[in-house]
């Protein structure tokens, strides 16, 4: 139970923390799933998951793909082993073995995200924290602006839709709540964590409401949101006219600059489309990204992409489609529709939870490689296999009516 606490915790430090306890947790659960596999134990919860099975399946065709990969050795198993780390939410899953420790891990969870949101709210009030990392943009405790505003988007919706599941007190899940959106649409630079947060806001006010009420919700929200702060925050105005200005620039000359992050992701998207198209069917092979868009990209590859070939797309969808073609696009969004198919036979509380992980999962992947970067992408699978843990073991301690009458009462989208 300990390692299971470390993984959780270690979800919000920083990313030395994160690597030592996910080799651990591989290690034991290599060890666990042998051991049970010889003392023929019968199957556990994550076996009955969707994402178990497509989790495997994808593992399986990225580990194929290394007989044709266009990368060397080196690099295409490294980028395998970043793909693997989905290993870690069926670990997860299969290592929580009662509703009290899933709580417990949960509770660990919350610790660190606590922790991690508490400090960068210190370092606004000008409060020194000797823990913190020299990032170039302010408030940033471990990592940078991108992972930290993604992860208080996500963490602010299952801090509020679990405020019921007596775990922590309702006042302080709707605290965590407020506290990291604030922190995201106001402190941090994250372009991407304000879709994320507008997500999470736009979901929690859906399911807030009546049914008949939920559709025109789920538009109306961040249209709202996003009206008010474009009225009232001088730094959302700056990083949209920012968006604006590269992308425009972009478009017609066709030239990126050193600073243009927006323009650096359409070139990486337009190079990543012309990679699609010259092999659709089986892709290039897992970690040939980098040298192929170098490829394609010419004289100016090294100033765009840099030294070495380990870079993304800032693109999960892209980076899928170039390595395994169309099928690994189909693949990732299998995933996505899997986590949400297994999430709706949950618990209202967790399900709604895990739902809101997965939708901004889904949106992250649309603007950067959130499930192969190192630290983001340990986040989204710690959390998933942390709420599917939970999911299952509150259903199974309800008993069989509580889980048919769930079953019955299922959510949609967007019901």
């Amino acid at each position: 139970m300990g390692l299971i606490c470390l993984v959780a915790l270690s979800a919000s430090l920083p990313i030395a923390w994160v690597s030592i306890s996910k080799a651990l947790l591989f290690v034991y659960g290599l060890i666990f799933l042998l051991s049970r596999s010889w003392t023929n134990v019968d199957k556990d919860p994550p076996n009955v998951l969707w994402t178990t099975r497509i989790i495997l399946t994808l593992l399986v065709v990225f580990a194929a793909s290394l007989v044709w990969t266009q990368a060397d050795l080196e690099n295409g198993l490294t980028a395998f082993v970043r793909h693997a780390k989905l290993m870690s939410t069926i670990l997860l899953v299969t290592l929580i073995r009662s509703l009290c420790e899933a709580r417990v891990a949960v509770i660990a969870y919350a610790g660190g995200q606590s922790f991690l949101l508490l400090s960068s709210w210190m370092m606004f009030l000008g409060i020194p924290i000797p823990w913190s990392v020299d990032a170039p943009t302010p408030y940033i405790v471990f990592s940078s602006y991108l992972d930290q505003s993604i992860m208080f988007a996500t963490g602010a919706g299952i801090a509020w839709h679990l405020q019921n599941e007596r775990i922590w007190a309702a006042w302080a899940g709707v605290g965590f709540a407020v506290l990291a959106l604030i922190n995201v649409l106001l402190l941090l630079e994250g372009r991407s964590g304000y879709i994320i947060a507008l997500t999470s806001l736009s979901l929690a006010a859906m399911w807030a409401l009546p049914r008949r009420l939920r559709a025109a919700t789920l538009v109306a929200t961040p249209l709202m949101v996003a009206a008010g702060l474009l009225v009232g925050s001088d730094q959302v105005q700056e990083r949209v006219t920012k968006i604006f200005a590269e992308t425009t620039t972009y478009a017609k000359t066709h030239h990126v600059g050193e600073r243009d992050s927006s323009a650096w992701r359409l070139n990486a998207w337009y190079r990543s489309a012309q990679a699609i198209q010259e092999e659709p069917l089986l892709g290039h092979g897992v970690g040939a990204w980098t040298p192929v868009v170098k490829r394609l990209q010419g004289n100016d590859a090294k100033r765009i992409f840099g030294e070495g070939n380990l870079s993304n797309p800032h693109q999960e969808y892209l980076l899928w489609g170039v390595e395994l073609g169309i099928a690994g696009i189909l693949l990732l969004f299998a995933l996505v529709v899997g986590v949400g198919k297994d999430a709706l036979g949950l618990p209202t509380n967790t399900r709604r939870a895990t739902v809101s992980v997965a939708v901004a999962m889904a949106v992250a992947c649309f603007f950067n490689s959130a499930l192969f970067d190192d630290l983001l992408g340990d986040y989204f699978c710690v959390t998933l296999g942390l709420l599917f843990a939970l999911g299952l073991h509150t259903k199974a301690k309800a008993g069989p009516s509580t889980a048919t009458a769930a079953l019955q009462t299922k959510e949609t989208y967007p019901a």
